[in-house]
């Protein structure tokens, strides 16, 4: 088999695929331009009850996965193939990017482990160099939301599987920018009309419009990427100056 290859540990195999065995991501699933192994962590227990975590260390309220069980579990499916990135999708994680994204979907695939409790054994972590990614600022019942979350980013970037490839270059964050407004057809909708320009005909006032409402949204909404992209921005003005 050939294809993009992710696999997910988790105790909860269920969820998967789940949303991801439909639309884009389950017909390219379907085709082999990516392929997707679901392991139970639960398997790598070694008593009756199949027991993934104990009392955390120092004492305290819940319950911690246990190292060896989630060491076991990499271990297995680093066996599956060529050494992909380990992924714990964590709250504590580094803020998923686009840029990240993109990286790990031009890459072999990605192990994806679905911590559950009060978290998993620091150990671990450490031992099989798990990269802590994160979605945001808040907090989930476990990693598999998550994890459905960064496939979803990955596969959809996958060639083969999105029926208009520049269409992701447009998107939100591909440059720096929020994505600019759309609309489409009734040209007028409860008294609504799409704005003047995009019936225009004229391809360089759109593009250009199309431009400034990204800028404008990003402005308002999201300081932080317009900070961002600004400096970038003041950065490639300063590398043109320089050749002149």
């Amino acid at each position: 088999m050939s294809g993009w290859h992710a696999t997910v540990l988790t105790i909860y195999p269920g969820m998967f695929p789940g949303p991801l065995g439909l639309a884009l991501a389950g017909r390219a699933l379907e085709s082999g331009l990516w392929r997707l192994d679901v392991r139970d962590m639960r398997d790598f227990a070694s008593d009756r009850h199949r027991t993934v975590d104990d009392t955390p260390a120092g004492g305290g309220p819940g319950m911690v996965m246990k190292a060896d069980i989630v060491a076991a579990a990499i271990d297995d499916a680093e066996a599956a193939g060529p050494q992909r990135p380990r992924i714990l999708l964590s709250p504590r994680g580094a803020p998923l990017t686009q840029a990240r994204v993109r990286a790990l979907c031009e890459g072999p695939g990605a192990i994806l482990v679905c911590g559950r409790f009060e978290g998993v054994d620091e150990r671990v972590i450490e031992a099989r160099g798990l990269e802590e990614v994160s979605l945001g600022d808040f907090v989930l019942s476990g990693g598999e939301i998550a994890a459905l979350a960064v496939l979803d980013a990955c596969v959809r970037l996958l060639p083969g599987v999105m029926g208009a490839e520049a269409s992701a270059s447009e998107e939100s964050f591909e440059q720096g920018l929020l994505e600019y407004p759309h609309y489409t057809r009734p040209q007028v909708w409860e008294g609504r009309a799409i704005p003047d320009v995009l019936v225009s005909g004229d391809h360089g006032r759109v593009a250009r419009w199309r431009r400034a409402e990204a800028e404008r949204i990003t402005r308002q909404r999201r300081p932080d990427l317009w900070a961002s992209y600004s400096r970038l921005q003041g950065a490639r003005l300063d590398n043109l100056e320089g050749f002149k």
